[in-house]
């Protein structure tokens, strides 16, 4: 029988598929239910923790105004939170979920995404999504099977399959060759994405899921533009100028395709430009920062409260999570969202592609990786020691050191990095 058919689907509720976890635990006398507790764990973990030291956009230690992986993350959590009450989605399976998405990043960003994966293009590559759902799924150390096996923080079924934003495996997505570059479960994971997927859509994601994306979309965007703007980067009045327009626009779509055209990104700017919040200039005083979070704060409510309508209208009222519903969003939003991550990398990440830092970065992974591999167990923290020798062959035993990696944050990198090889990397 349909888990999301019948009479569950027409009360919009979580039913007990929903709420089981793969390793049955004992019931516990707290009256939270399982979605809190679901939350308390993503919080309370120690990759949670370590986000706090490792890059969004720029590094750490580059300004105390910027973002880190953790403050991103926590905001991305509170727009989640909001959009999932707004349309009957338990609100603490989408803020585990949005929590919960940047956990397998490594150090250093993008960037160090882009080195792991290709370290690890013989064993399935690296993929920041794919790491997440490993680290909450068994190398996050909470709850072990009857078999005495990792099983990470145990989520229940919906949350993890919340977190999951793309349900497939590495070239079997919808776009096969999208898929290949964005998935969420390497291969020695599939056992628990199965379990997970149970009475899914195949290659559907579920509603938490999407709110969650979407999230994670409109933080990205207005608070990177934020940032840029109050570090000096970008100035919103440079908009007023045809041919910055046009340099925007040419690095929306460089970076991020032509799935939006160039006409409705320009009419996106034009219509961000004439809000009554966009800043004519920014010097830095107390009234600029302030008409500054006026802008973030207009700019998300925007995007939500229109993207709410809009489902609402296509789906009803009641309750809408799992697989009830799919988010909906205007092509006018998706064009302002697109424009914005746009400027940050006009202004931001495309600059940074070019400097030093960038390839020391990488070569700071390589070497560390190369270290670790080469001498086993012996620099490997206890936990991944252990893993490493019950590995069998040498792809198992990188898959460790890949782990270990990029569980480290930039500063504990560099520290690795200085120790291990003999370098001197705290600059970075």
């Amino acid at each position: 029988m349909d888990p999301y058919g019948g009479a569950d689907l027409l009360s919009g509720a979580y039913g007990p598929q929903d709420r089981q976890r793969m390793v049955k635990e004992k019931p516990k006398s707290s009256e939270r239910t399982d979605f809190e507790r679901d939350r308390a764990r993503v919080l309370h973990s120690s990759a949670l923790r370590r986000m706090g030291e490792k890059t969004q956009v720029l590094g750490p230690s580059t300004n105390d105004f910027v973002r880190t992986r953790l403050t991103h993350s926590l905001e991305v959590a509170q727009v989640g939170r909001e959009l999932g009450k707004e349309l009957g989605a338990d609100p603490d399976v989408v803020d585990a979920a949005c929590l919960s998405h940047d956990l397998g990043h490594p150090p250093f960003g993008h960037n160090g995404e882009k080195a792991l994966d290709v370290l690890a293009g013989d064993i399935g590559g690296f993929e920041g999504n794919a790491q997440t759902l490993r680290i909450v799924a068994r190398l996050e150390p909470k709850v072990l099977s009857s078999g005495g096996q990792p099983a990470g923080l145990n989520l229940t079924r919906a949350t993890l399959d919340a977190i999951c934003k793309y349900p497939w495996a590495k070239g079997q997505g919808p776009d096969p060759e999208k898929s290949r570059r964005k998935f969420s479960v390497y291969g020695d994971d599939e056992p628990v994405f199965r379990w997970m997927r149970q009475g899914a859509p195949e290659g559907r994601r579920c509603l938490e899921a999407q709110i969650m994306d979407l999230s994670d979309d409109i933080a990205y965007s207005v608070h990177d533009v934020e940032d840029a703007i109050a570090t000096g980067k970008f100035a919103p009045a440079d908009l007023h100028d045809d041919g910055v327009v046009e340099a925007v626009i040419d690095a929306t779509v460089d970076w991020y395709g032509k799935g939006i055209s160039r006409h409705d990104l320009e009419g996106a700017i034009q219509r961000l430009v004439s809000l009554d919040v966009w800043l004519p200039s920014f010097a830095g005083s107390y009234a600029d920062l302030a008409r500054l979070k006026d802008l973030t704060s207009e700019l998300i409510g925007r995007f939500c409260s229109d993207t709410v309508a809009v489902t609402r209208e296509a789906f009803g009222e009641g309750p809408l999570g799992r697989y009830r519903a799919d988010l909906i969003v205007t092509d006018e939003t998706r064009a302002e969202i697109q424009v914005l991550k746009g400027m940050a990398v006009h202004y931001v990440m495309s600059p940074r592609e070019s400097e030093p830092v960038y390839y020391q970065q990488r070569t700071l992974l390589n070497d560390l990786v190369d270290v670790l591999f080469t001498n086993g167990p012996h620099h490997l923290e206890p936990l991944f020691a252990q893993q490493w020798r019950a590995a069998i062959g040498d792809e198992e035993r990188l898959r460790v050191v890949i782990d270990q990696v990029s569980s480290l944050t930039d500063a504990s990198a560099s520290a690795w990095h200085a120790r291990l090889c003999g370098m001197l990397s705290t600059q970075l």
